[in-house]
Order: structure tokens, then sequence, then C-alpha cells
């Protein structure tokens, strides 16, 4: 089993990256950020507690995305691997899912961090608010609060994975197609 971490700030390009790496390796896709979304539209009990964070910039519960991310392994048990985009986004959650993949009988492999610009990413994601109606990413105040998030939260993180010897940083700007390559150059060197 083949299981990477796509690693970066809001707009950093996970999601792009994240269906060009499934295609290459054949992994399932986790995304919390798009089962978090499902359960809002769908106006879940889970959708509605988390929208309260999400509106306002703030990181969802560990307790709620861990054990949303249980599920879905359970739910995709006879799986290759696993992309995990997004997630985890801090450390008490990558030793969570450290816990919880042990349970699984793997471990993460691969953490890919894609580095972009602040200025890049809040251009990015205004375009993005304009053309997807996404709310959270239609203000810039709000946007540059999730990067402040994710820069105090999260990329604490690439310090965790880098001792454990498996974070590679990925420029995140430029081409699409010449970052996939660089990250494949990664995953292909296991």
């Amino acid at each position: 089993m083949l299981n990477l971490i796509l690693f970066g700030p809001p707009g950093a390009g996970k999601g792009t990256q994240s269906e060009k790496l499934i295609g290459a390796y054949g992994l399932k896709h986790i995304s919390t950020g798009d089962l978090l979304r499902a359960e809002r539209k769908a106006g879940t009990e889970l959708g509605l507690q988390a929208d309260a964070y999400i509106s306002k910039g703030d990181l969802v519960p560990d307790e709620v995305v861990v054990g949303m991310v249980r599920n879905y392994m359970k739910d995709h048990s006879e799986a290759s691997g696993f992309i995990f985009d997004g997630f985890p986004r801090t450390t008490p959650q990558a030793q969570a899912l450290d816990a919880l993949l042990a349970e699984f009988d793997t471990q993460i492999h691969l953490v890919l961090g894609l580095e972009v610009a602040e200025d890049e990413l809040v251009k990015r994601l205004l375009l993005r608010g304009q053309s997807s109606g996404r709310v959270d990413d239609q203000d810039e105040d709000t946007i540059r609060n999730r990067f402040r998030e994710y820069q105090n939260k999260t990329l604490p993180l690439q310090d965790y994975y880098q001792q454990k010897g498996a974070y590679r940083g990925v420029p995140g700007m430029g081409e699409i197609e010449v970052i996939f390559e660089a990250l494949c150059a990664h995953v292909d060197a296991l």
C-alpha cells in the first residue's frame, strides 16, 4: 500500500495535483475539504457543525476530521493506497493519522509539500472564488486568515515529517505538468 500526503497552503494546487497523482498511481483520494463540502451541501449534522468553523476560515476540530477519514478508509479497505489532500493539518492530526494507519497495518510513505508564496495564493483563491462560488474563497480577509491558520498550525508538520525522513518540498508555482513531474520523481524514487 502506498500512502502519500499532498501538503501545502490553501490554493497551492493540492486538488489539481492530487487528481494527476491518483491517475498515475491508482490511489484513493482523501480530501477532507471535499468531504466537508459534501457534508455541508447535504446539510448533515456534521456539515452544519463544520460550516460554523469554515465560514470564519478556522479549522474543523480534529475529532470530526479524523473520524471522517477513518470511515472513508474503512469504506475503501480494498485500496492499493491513499493520497491525503489537505490532511493532516496539525501535528495532533498527524499523530492521529499515524495511529489510524497503524490500525490498517500501514503508514505514510511520502509527504509532498507544494510551496507557494502568500500573495500568489490570495490571487489564486480569489479567482477560484469567482468561478466556483465558494464563499470561503471570495473574501481576502478570510483567505489571509486561512493562510495564518496554515502557518501557525499546519506548517509545523513540515518539521514533523522531515524528522521522519518523509518530507519532500516541491515548488508549486509554474506549469501544472512541470510541478507534476517533480512530484512523480519523488514518488518514483521510493
